[in-house]
């Protein structure tokens, strides 16, 4: 193990957006960063490792965590960020779509905490899940990705109960984050009572302190990071 980097995250889904954004984020608070996507082109943070993984597949998280136990030999950190969206109406989602949403964004938290629990519990580590406002909230055409984001926040308190005290598991439920697409308007950022649009920094530095030391005694907690729009009461005009 390379003592410069004395602590170890894995990140799914951190070739881009969120993922990214925090991978960056401990690898420059210190942290060897072992990164896992899908995208062939992605890359880790310097200092780091990019791994070619889809993690909604058993055996390719098997190897993945095999090669963490064997080149990093330690993992303190788990962050489950791999994620995406097929938006149809319900009439014209399929079930290998629905199947597929689930696996990657549900599914692989089981995997990827199944896979990395000996190392997590040898390391008194932490895991974070990412998940969404749309497990609280809907817009039309939205069914397989907010079932999947409800069922990790009450996957995260579950795990919490499961692999603690040895390891503490805690959920992020992003609002809107900008990781691609044009600038939001004007009237896009005041929507929001924090004057503006999320980043992915505003979520890496909570994910940051979820899994570091100061934070040791919270648990099984979902923090919704979403600038207060859920906090806001909207009537018709």
């Amino acid at each position: 193990m390379n003592e410069q980097h004395p602590r170890v995250a894995l990140v799914s889904g951190g070739a881009k957006g969120i993922g990214a954004g925090i991978a960056a984020r401990l690898a420059g608070d210190g942290w060897r960063v072992v990164v896992a996507d899908r995208d062939p082109a992605g890359a880790a943070p310097a200092g780091g490792r990019y791994v070619v993984c889809d993690v909604g597949d058993e055996v390719s998280v098997s190897a993945l965590v095999r090669s963490v136990a064997a080149v990093e030999q330690r993992l303190d950190a788990l962050i489950c960020n791999a994620g995406f969206m097929i938006r149809k109406p319900i009439g014209d989602l399929s079930l290998a779509e629905w199947s597929s949403v689930l696996t990657t964004n549900l599914t692989s938290t089981f995997l990827l905490v199944r896979a990395t629990e000996a190392l997590l519990r040898a390391a008194k580590g932490a895991v974070v899940t990412i998940a969404s406002t749309r497990a609280r909230m809907s817009e039309p055409d939205t069914e397989s990705y907010a079932a999947s984001k409800g069922g990790l926040v009450a996957l995260t308190h579950a795990l919490a109960i499961s692999l603690g005290p040895d390891v503490r598991v805690n959920c992020i439920s992003p609002g809107w984050i900008l990781t691609k697409g044009p600038e939001p308007t004007a009237e896009e950022h005041t929507f929001h009572p924090a004057g503006r649009v999320g980043r992915p920094d505003d979520i890496a530095a909570l994910a940051a302190f979820l899994v570091g030391p100061e934070s040791g005694f919270i648990t099984g907690a979902e923090f919704v990071v979403d600038g207060g729009v859920t906090r806001k009461m909207i009537y018709p005009e």
